[in-house]
């Protein structure tokens, strides 16, 4: 288990040269029945990589990253994106490196296993489930349905009969990861291996150099908007509000199944976004801090370290 783990971090984490693996996309025009669609409406999509030979029973799925929407203007430009609509997901091929490579000499563990990825059009990291359709804006807020419906259809494509299965995903979809990881579970026979990985994905709450929490009240708008509270784990919405349960802070002591978190301690998204917005910067005194850890001050590195 410690090699397996060894090797799967370093191969989130490392960039290899290697001949580049193009898989076609794949929409899910059967999703659009159950109201699982993009922002724009579009059908969700995902790629997948066959596997074989012993790798045929085993699955990994990787979930895109990608931010969130927090308000009507903001998904309605997403919407006119890849990050929003299928639509826009051009050309309809991704390419597969690291960890979704074919290559044994790049991916010695995992090379032969099926391997999905999922793009990601919903801007609530698969937690979103409204109903009704904003009558101005036509936009869809049904990123929890999406989920359902890919991995549904993975379970009819073989996903079923898996002995080993892995859900991974990088920032946001690292956050979606940790969110789906017991349902993920529940998806598979009691029988199968099932791991998850978040990369980059433990986004903490976390006060600005002001002294306010920003990024709880984008997870507030994001909750609201989205209609995430239903989507969210039980066992954390029951005990505190739920926009706090898109911390991985306040979710993971409640999740069931293994998972692992890469990390960096200097989480540059974070520090740009969540300790120094940018209009809590009008003098740029934290740019080349923000840029680069070592062009930090002294009270700026204690700051971070706080």
């Amino acid at each position: 288990m410690a090699t397996f783990l060894l090797l799967l971090l370093a191969m989130l984490t490392t960039i290899i040269a290697q001949k580049e693996l193009i898989v076609n996309i794949t929409i899910l025009h059967s999703a659009t029945a159950e109201g699982a669609v993009c922002l724009d409406g579009s059908p969700p999509a995902y790629h997948l990589d066959r596997g074989y030979g012993t790798g045929l029973r085993s699955w990994i799925i990787a979930i895109d990253g990608g931010g969130w929407c927090q308000s009507i203007p903001d998904c309605r430009s997403r919407s006119t994106s890849d990050l929003g609509s299928s639509m826009k997901m051009q050309p309809p091929q991704a390419k597969f490196s690291e960890i979704l490579h074919n290559d044994p000499r790049t991916n010695p563990e995992f090379y032969n296993w099926n391997r999905v990825r999922v793009r990601y059009c919903d801007g609530s990291s698969f937690t979103g489930d409204v109903e009704d359709i904003d009558p101005d804006t036509k936009l869809y807020y049904r990123g929890a349905r999406i989920f359902n419906a890919i991995m549904n259809d993975l379970i009819g494509k073989g996903m079923q009969n898996a002995e080993n299965a892995i859900l991974c995903g990088t920032s946001v979809g690292g956050l979606a990861t940790i969110l789906n990881c017991d349902k993920f579970k529940s998806l598979l026979s009691n029988d199968a291996k099932v791991k998850c990985v978040a990369d980059a994905g433990f986004f903490i709450n976390a006060k600005t150099i002001s002294g306010t929490y920003d990024i709880q009240e984008i997870y507030q708008r994001v909750v609201r908007l989205h209609g995430s509270a239903k989507n969210l784990p039980l066992s954390c919405t029951s005990a505190m509000e739920p926009s706090l349960c898109l911390f991985p802070q306040n979710v993971v002591p409640y999740v069931q199944t293994p998972f692992f978190i890469i990390n960096s301690a200097y989480d540059s998204w974070q520090i740009e976004n969540i300790l120094v917005p940018k209009y809590l910067d009008p003098q740029h005194v934290w740019e080349d801090c923000k840029s680069q850890i070592s062009n930090c001050t002294f009270s700026q590195r204690i700051i971070i370290q706080g």
